[in-house]
């Protein structure tokens, strides 16, 4: 496959480098000669130092072979630019990254469509899409909706509440019980698990269930003591804050602390809810946040620009009592580091806007693909083709990969789990859950 990435800037880089990972052909366009030769050096890519928007440059790559072009620099005009001259070179797909939200309105998709962009990606919407729905539940580290809830992906950290640590799966999470356990983080080690394994202490587990046995799912892993968040603290006002306090439901009141006085004074005009308090400090003043009740408030946002004051700014207020916090460590270099912190839902806009690109490199009927950052997995939705491979067999008597589950299925809208005697049926919707496996590999059992 042959793709093209037009910016060497934050998401371009991640992923290049993990692309060329998969060994994909890969073409990365830029400005930068510097940070374009050390990324050659490093990995298996292609540069050009051209600017992107070059008919000659986009000729001289092979534009018109691309199955997918990627323009992801930080001028939105620029990536919307080189994706209409790709589409009009014969590239088979394009995607620009835009910081508009007026831009990612459903009435003007077919704009785009008519220019040429099959696709654009808001990395600050996608990432404050994962925060709110992280609020919404104060006891999950992260929640995955299929089917506007007719099956829900939870991952929660698992403390000595839990009433179902050390028994095997098999006995726990059989056939007949609400819920699955997909994927087990433990550590540095990530685990598909099969009916042997056994939660520990501490784990991340990933639980799918159906909407209605999310409270038993909470009464089994202890956490019903947890309180749901009504007071929400954000420290950092820039563009991922802006999307997340004006997508926060009525129930819950904000309040957001900006360092800079300028751009205080366009929060008031940005934010939509008049009952939102813009304070102007420091919110690694821990003076000021008492002062301004964090005590009293069950969940703490910090999407700073800086990777370091984030992850230390969580721990603060974990330890001033807020039970809920979130963090935005755009340092991959710092995700590990922040997991064994404890310092609870981590956001990485890289990471969530490469999800979104990579199912478009899928044929298969894919709604949606996600990286599992803190567990170094893939969950993505399938909807399989008459006749396709997963359609032939029960689910035991098919040959997964290694490393692969299936977690559930959507069927004229009822979520369901599958378990070895389920048949998978052409026009379902089956969640599946990868670990080291080559998800190419999986789309060919869907197609």
């Amino acid at each position: 496959m042959k793709i093209i990435i037009v910016g060497a800037y934050a998401i371009g880089t991640y992923l290049a480098k993990f692309f060329s990972r998969n060994n994909y052909d890969i073409t990365l366009i830029d400005t930068n000669e510097e940070n374009l030769e050390r990324l050659a050096r490093d990995f298996d890519i292609l540069t050009m130092a051209a600017p992107p928007t070059s008919i000659d440059t986009l000729r001289e790559v092979g534009t018109a072979k691309a199955d997918l072009f990627i323009a992801v620099t930080n001028d939105e005009g620029a990536n919307i630019t080189a994706c209409i001259l790709a589409h009009a070179l014969g590239a088979r797909k394009t995607v620009a990254k835009v910081d508009s939200y007026e831009y990612m309105k459903q009435e003007n998709e077919i704009v785009f469509n008519n220019l040429g962009v099959n696709s654009l990606i808001y990395p600050e919407l996608l990432a404050a899409t994962d925060i709110i729905n992280g609020l919404k539940m104060s006891w999950v580290r992260q929640r995955w909706d299929v089917h506007q809830g007719a099956l829900v992906m939870l991952g929660i950290k698992l403390r000595e509440s839990c009433e179902i640590l050390d028994k095997p799966l098999r006995e726990i999470s059989g056939p007949d019980d609400p819920y699955h356990v997909v994927a087990i983080k433990r550590g540095d080690e990530t685990i598909i698990p099969g009916g042997n394994d056994v939660l520990k202490l501490y784990d991340l587990a990933y639980f799918m269930t159906t909407k209605n046995y999310i409270p038993y799912v909470r009464k089994i892993v202890g956490k019903e003591h947890y309180v749901d968040v009504k007071n929400v603290m954000v420290m950092g006002g820039g563009s991922t804050a802006v999307r997340s306090v004006n997508m926060m439901p009525e129930y819950m009141n904000a309040k957001v602390i900006e360092y800079d006085e300028q751009r205080c004074e366009q929060l008031n005009g940005l934010i939509e809810s008049e009952d939102t308090l813009v304070i102007n400090g420091d919110g690694r003043d821990m003076s000021l946040l008492v002062e301004e009740g964090i005590r009293s408030h069950q969940a703490f946002v910090a999407l700073t620009g800086n990777s370091e004051t984030n992850i230390l700014a969580c721990l603060s207020a974990k330890r001033m009592g807020v039970r809920k916090t979130v963090a935005m460590v755009e340092n991959l270099d710092y995700v590990g580091m922040a997991e064994s912190l404890d310092i609870g839902t981590i956001v990485n806009r890289k990471v969530i806007a490469a999800s979104y690109i990579y199912q478009m490199m899928l044929d298969a009927n894919v709604h949606n693909v996600r990286f599992l950052m803190t567990a170094n997995a893939d969950v993505a939705e399938f909807v399989p083709v008459q006749g396709s491979k997963v359609t032939r067999k029960q689910v035991k008597e098919l040959s997964i990969p290694r490393g692969m589950t299936f977690g559930g299925l959507v069927r004229e809208g009822e979520g369901m789990l599958v378990s070895g005697n389920t048949q998978i049926e052409a026009g379902d919707t089956v969640v599946v859950f990868c670990h080291n496996v080559d998800m190419r590999k999986v789309e060919k059992m869907f197609i």
